[in-house]
């Protein structure tokens, strides 16, 4: 199976935000996000165990019970199931975010 990124369309998610699902079975799925300077990931949790790459900008990441970090290009988080978290852009930012199992409420 191949997914072209030029295929899928973008949907919103939330005010300055906006998701495109690419791959995904029932197992896994990656999910292309792009947020404006200043757009809020509020913080929320799930089942499912995630991980995400900065394609480009930067982000403040935030995980209940951690301190806050900084994440720019080129780094990464990975989030344990049912944990609180969540992101604020200093940049406007593109994101890859993979999670296992998929999310159905995406689709």
């Amino acid at each position: 199976m191949h997914v072209l990124n030029k295929d899928r369309e973008y949907q919103s998610a939330g005010e300055g935000a906006v998701r495109k699902v690419l791959a995904y079975s029932k197992n896994i799925m990656n999910v292309e996000l792009q947020f404006e300077a200043g757009a809020v990931g509020a913080m929320h949790s799930h089942p499912h165990e995630q991980i995400g790459y900065v394609i480009e900008g930067t982000l403040i990441y935030k995980e209940e019970g951690e301190k806050d970090v900084t994440l720019m290009a080129g780094d990464s988080y990975l989030v344990p199931p049912n944990v609180v978290h969540g992101i604020e852009c200093v940049t406007s930012v593109k994101l890859l975010d993979i999670f296992t199992p998929m999310r159905e409420d995406f689709i």
